[in-house]
């Protein structure tokens, strides 16, 4: 099951890739948000390899995610593999450049099962696709939105 949102921000792209590879302010909000996070490798020199390991509740259940940076290509994109008690997941940044001051953001992830339960669920989710889709699409929406905030305060 794949889910995508693109969303274009005023701000230029070495801006935006630099906010977007701030892991640490990235982990600190996660963790105001109730996640626990454990970084694996130096995220001052990011590069691919670069681990966390996630615990968070879902519907409920306490859950635990292994998350690792597949590409590190500045500024154009990141892209992390994630486990998650059989569901994996595949995630992409990419940005693409519009003009100086412009930056398309698209976001896709994408969802397979890695066992039986794990495709129970996900075919609980694929009923409720529209609703998922439509609240991703905000929350990628609400991501670029506080990208471009940061931006103009630091501007």
């Amino acid at each position: 099951m794949k889910f995508t949102g693109k969303e274009d921000i005023d701000a230029p792209i070495d801006d935006v890739f630099r906010m977007l590879s701030d892991f640490d302010a990235m982990e600190r909000a996660a963790m105001r948000r109730g996640v626990e996070v454990k970084r694996e490798g130096d995220a001052s020199a990011p590069a691919p390899g670069l681990c966390w390991h996630i615990a968070f509740s879902f519907r409920g259940k306490p859950r635990k995610a292994d998350v690792t940076l597949k590409d590190f290509d500045v500024p154009n994109a990141l892209r992390f593999d994630s486990d998650s008690g059989g569901v994996a997941a595949d995630g992409s940044i990419e940005l693409v450049a519009l003009s100086r001051t412009r930056t398309r953001m698209t976001v896709a992830v994408d969802l397979s099962a890695q066992s039986l339960s794990a495709r129970l669920l996900l075919q609980s989710l694929k009923l409720a696709k529209s609703n998922l889709s439509r609240r991703f699409k905000v929350r990628v929406a609400d991501f670029a939105k506080g990208i471009e905030d940061r931006y103009n305060r630091g501007a």
